[in-house]
């Protein structure tokens, strides 16, 4: 699992908002908080301490958790404190919401490996220098210690069994067939500690998280009001969804990660690039640091000419230079226009192509395999007869040159050692030459 770091492109908040806090509302960002006038005032002053959790369920943070990451880095321009917490207690627990069954258990070796993958990600979005820099936390470091007596002498006894029941993710569950065990009862108990521990040694006055989450955020809040008997805020984020109401970020188990061995920068772009006009706005206040001005003019943009998706681009450029780096993102512009016949092919870097070449209709053929052949091996035509027609009928191209002879073949000469095949305008399929 790649864990190199990227740069980001060097964000701003928009100096139209004197404070934060408004700046967060106009983005759509604050779907649930304890008070909203206190938690302008607070943000308005001086530097507070703040967190974001993030579970080790899986070896690569995914588009859900990059809302959560642009939000801290947002309140870190501000001049706010971040704590970023990889959850290594929280991980081999399991969190209840957003799902009808018991989360399987992973193994301990593999929890410990993926907390090492997303303390690698999440660095990358936070400044780790001057006044505010960021730290890194992990909350097994003070459960770890904890025996079973201590927590819940210490914690548990805090918690009304009334009130953990009436969390909208245990109540779910518990009227749901599989119910819920224990183990993931108790979540919201460890998220509670996690908030009061980062109180006690840091100073933490705000955590921010999915809206999903509300009730794990307000076990924290309440936690500390119980015991330290000090006031502590909490911002739920919206679940993003299309306009639809689909879900956001996932189809068909591809879920849009943020590693780029498990969504390439080129699968990455063309996901935003196909932001319908409908969510293309609200993506750019959520996922950017555009301004309020240069947002409104790409909303104008949409609604005069929707045909040249300017708003998408910019939208696509953005989000994949800041989860991958200014370089990674001139590289797969390049290889889409070129693919669409707006570039050199020739230019595109091997890898870079490669990733291209797997997000489309693809298939790994033998040297010296006939362009008849490897149309129908990557299904652009439905027959060997099918594809004589579209040669003859001048329909057909191979690495940007036109097929004028049935019997030519796949030679593979792009960078990689592989071909690119296009019937008509905008169909294309990869090939991929088999080793000799």
């Amino acid at each position: 699992m790649s864990t190199a770091v990227v740069s980001a492109t060097a964000p701003a908040n928009d100096p139209t908002f004197e404070n934060v806090w408004d700046e967060l509302v106009w983005r759509g960002l604050v779907h649930v908080s304890t008070d909203q006038e206190a938690l302008r005032a607070l943000l308005a002053g001086d530097p507070i301490t703040y967190y974001c959790g993030f579970d080790p369920t899986a070896p690569s943070l995914h588009l859900g958790n990059l809302v959560q990451l642009l939000t801290m880095r947002r309140l870190q321009l501000a001049g706010h404190k971040p704590l970023g917490l990889v959850g290594g207690s929280t991980g081999l627990v399991g969190d209840p919401g957003g799902r009808d069954t018991e989360r399987v258990l992973n193994p301990v070796e593999t929890v410990e490996e993926w907390v090492g993958y997303l303390r690698a990600q999440v660095e990358r979005f936070l400044s780790f220098e001057g006044d505010n820099a960021a730290r890194m936390v992990n909350n097994l470091d003070w459960t770890a210690p904890l025996s079973a007596i201590d927590f819940l002498r210490g914690i548990g006894k805090h918690f009304r069994v009334g009130t953990m029941i009436k969390k909208d993710a245990v109540s779910a569950r518990l009227n749901s067939e599989a119910g819920i065990s224990y183990t993931e009862f108790s979540y919201q108990i460890l998220q509670g500690l996690d908030y009061l521990e980062l109180h006690r040694r840091y100073g933490c006055v705000l955590q921010t998280g999915g809206s999903d989450q509300w009730g794990n955020l307000t076990s924290g809040t309440d936690l500390i009001h119980r015991v330290e008997g000090v006031s502590v805020h909490a911002i739920g984020t919206p679940l993003i969804t299309n306009s639809d109401g689909t879900k956001f970020g996932k189809s068909a188990g591809n879920a849009i990660w943020l590693d780029p061995v498990m969504c390439s920068p080129y699968r990455m772009y063309q996901f935003w690039l196909n932001t319908d006009d409908a969510d293309v706005i609200t993506r750019l206040k959520v996922f950017t640091f555009l301004t309020r001005a240069e947002i409104e003019e790409y909303e104008r943009l949409v609604e005069a000419e929707p045909f040249r998706r300017e708003a998408q681009k910019r939208l696509a450029r953005e989000v994949t230079a800041f989860v991958h780096g200014t370089d990674a993102t001139a590289a797969v512009i390049a290889a889409s226009d070129a693919l669409f016949g707006q570039g050199d092919l020739t230019s595109i870097d091997a890898q870079t192509l490669r990733q291209a070449l797997d997000e489309l209709p693809n298939a790994t053929v033998a040297a010296d395999t006939g362009v008849l052949q490897a149309l129908v091996d990557t299904g652009l035509v439905a027959s060997l007869s099918e594809g004589r027609r579209a040669i003859s009928q001048g329909g057909v191209s191979l690495d940007g040159v036109k097929v004028d002879d049935e019997s030519a073949v796949v030679t593979g000469l792009l960078p990689g050692g592989v071909s690119v095949l296009r019937r008509g305008k905008k169909t294309l399929a990869g090939v991929f030459l088999e080793a000799r």
